[in-house]
């Protein structure tokens, strides 16, 4: 896993061997990006990053000059990693937690956010609620973007806020506006 861009482009990040997250691969990573800055300068954002996982994408956010990241992650092993790795890069916009992905949505309702990632377990039951728990929370700024990272059985394109869908191999994005 690498930074793509930004102030720490090229870093490579490992994570430990018993790791069991499935982070976003440096391909679709890169691809996902090169979509985003046609939306939104990241410079300056403010990010919220559901199932950060490795942490792959809010240290990508970081890198790039996002003003703050929220990292929310529930698995201990996971959260102390990213936790860690945030301090050795100097990643001072990060704030990770460590708590239920659709908890932090209900806690943080009314938060405004430019760019929301979520990128839950493929096997995750309420999958098909992010979408709620995102808009139903009122968490997107008005120009903001939503993407959700999915198996491709999933699909939301009947949401009234789904924007588009991006697959790049076997991972798949859906945009929300």
């Amino acid at each position: 896993m690498r930074i793509i861009s930004g102030s720490h482009k090229g870093k490579q990040i490992f994570p430990d061997k018993n790791f069991s997250a499935r982070p976003t691969t440096d391909f679709a990573k890169e691809n996902l990006f090169n979509v985003l800055t046609n939306y939104l300068d990241i410079e300056g954002t403010r990010c919220l990053d559901l199932f950060s996982g490795t942490g792959s994408i809010s240290y990508e956010l970081a890198s790039r000059g996002a003003a703050e990241i929220i990292s929310v992650e529930q698995n201990f092993k996971h959260y102390a990693f990213i936790k860690r790795t945030a301090a050795e890069l100097g990643f001072q916009a990060m704030q990770i937690f460590k708590t239920d992905a659709f908890l932090a949505c209900r806690k943080l309702a009314g938060r405004k956010f430019d760019l929301i990632f979520a990128d839950p377990p493929y096997r995750l039951e309420k999958i098909n609620d992010l979408p709620a728990a995102i808009f139903d929370h009122d968490l997107l700024a008005p120009e903001g973007i939503a993407v959700i990272e999915h198996p491709v059985e999933t699909d939301f394109s009947t949401h009234p806020r789904f924007s588009e869908h991006r697959q790049y191999g076997s991972v798949n994005f859906s945009f929300f506006r």
